[in-house]
């Protein structure tokens, strides 16, 4: 019997190895020849050490016309080698030209999965050409797979999409929460004693947390501003910032970017490939953004039992339980968000049942197997509708 290729695709290699983690590998143990595609970058490496196949496309993340088609056609050259029945695109610009070609080829099957729109915060043109480019993705693909049941129903009414071709698989997630690697461990916690001496952390100091890309749009300007108000009336807290800046995409403002810089409190981790003593070492995770799909970083959080504040959106409210796993304030409001910082810094009580509670929800509905299995399933029977 012939094993089904599947073709899974992302812009930059870095979403194929975190956002992705081991799913390719459990496809691959599953009777498929599986191939990853993306840009050239230093994941790429351990992508193939998992025994991933894995094809360079230099994709860009910003609007390139002619670099878009050059990636076009080097698609449509590796399709036709590969000839995969599946073709499985996350992230927008890998979606649109993955999509295109797919279709172009004639794949059978074609599965676009959302996890997040640009869209949603852009104006003018920007939005213009974001919401063109998702309309055109959309037609060329057979199904699309929102992470979350928030962002389905955006879609739904931003596109009009028929509902045919519209599925969350399970419950939400692109890819579920390995539960075996995100628990607090006797050698996590000497990790993460040993990350607050490093960055001087004293004892009696409360530390909030965000971890993510330092952009815009995660709020970080309402996070700050939060902040600062709290540490500058006198209360023992910190604020540890673990990601890398996109300047380049949703630059900071630069007061906020100077606030970070310069403020006593405010510590800068940057990018960390392994975020668990991070996140271990801190008391509450905050995750102010405006726009999301389905936010790993909740499901990661609440995994090593740290309660979240997070933003009222899609996605962090189908993960957070509010208050029982956490706190959902409005997106874009500071004082909210400051309301609910200061309510978590004064009830420890509150804190270790909350951290306890999101752990068990987490593990009834998000864990990693059951999503893979999803996914597995889905492709089964998408293949038996064709063949």
């Amino acid at each position: 019997m012939e094993r089904i290729r599947l073709l899974r695709i992302t812009t930059v290699p870095i979403s194929l190895k975190y956002l992705l983690r081991g799913q390719l590998s459990f496809m691959q143990s599953q009777a498929m020849e599986v191939m990853a595609v993306s840009a050239h970058g230093p994941e790429v490496a351990s992508i193939k050490q998992e025994g991933i196949p894995h094809a360079i496309i230099p994709f860009t993340r910003t609007i390139t016309p002619l670099q878009d088609f050059l990636c076009l056609l080097r698609l449509v050259k590796l399709i036709r080698t590969f000839r995969p029945q599946i073709v499985h695109s996350h992230t927008p610009k890998a979606g649109l030209l993955g999509m295109i070609t797919a279709w172009l080829c004639g794949v059978p099957i074609r599965l676009h999965t959302v996890a997040g729109l640009p869209l949603m915060e852009a104006k003018g043109i920007k939005r213009w050409v974001l919401r063109l480019t998702e309309r055109l993705t959309y037609s060329c693909a057979t199904k699309i797979y929102p992470n979350s049941n928030g962002l389905l129903k955006f879609i739904q009414a931003e596109f009009k999409t028929q509902n045919s071709k519209l599925k969350t698989i399970g419950r939400g997630s692109s890819n579920g929460i390995d539960l075996g690697y995100f628990a607090v461990t006797s050698d996590l916690k000497v990790e993460a004693i040993r990350t607050r001496e490093r960055i001087k952390i004293k004892g009696d100091e409360f530390l909030f947390c965000f971890v993510g890309r330092m952009v815009k749009n995660k709020g970080l300007v309402e996070l700050i501003q939060a902040f600062v108000k709290i540490h500058d009336s006198g209360k023992k807290v910190r604020l540890l910032l673990v990601g890398h800046f996109e300047d380049d995409l949703d630059p900071l403002p630069k007061e906020i970017r100077a606030l970070i810089n310069t403020h006593e409190g405010i510590v800068q981790a940057g990018f960390q490939p392994d975020v668990r003593p991070w996140i271990i070492a801190s008391d509450v995770l905050v995750l102010p953004s405006y726009r999301e799909g389905f936010p790993n970083v909740l499901l990661q959080a609440g995994a090593l039992q740290r309660p979240c504040i997070a933003t009222n959106i899609n996605g962090c409210n189908e993960i957070i339980l509010d208050g029982r796993t956490g706190w959902l304030v409005p997106a874009k409001d500071g004082i909210a968000l400051q309301a609910a910082m200061e309510k978590v810094l004064s009830d420890p009580d509150w804190r270790a049942e909350a951290g306890n509670e999101a752990r068990k929800f987490i593990a009834e509905n998000f864990e990693q197997s059951y999503v893979w299995n999803e996914i597995l399933l889905e492709y089964k029977r998408l293949l038996s509708n064709v063949s």
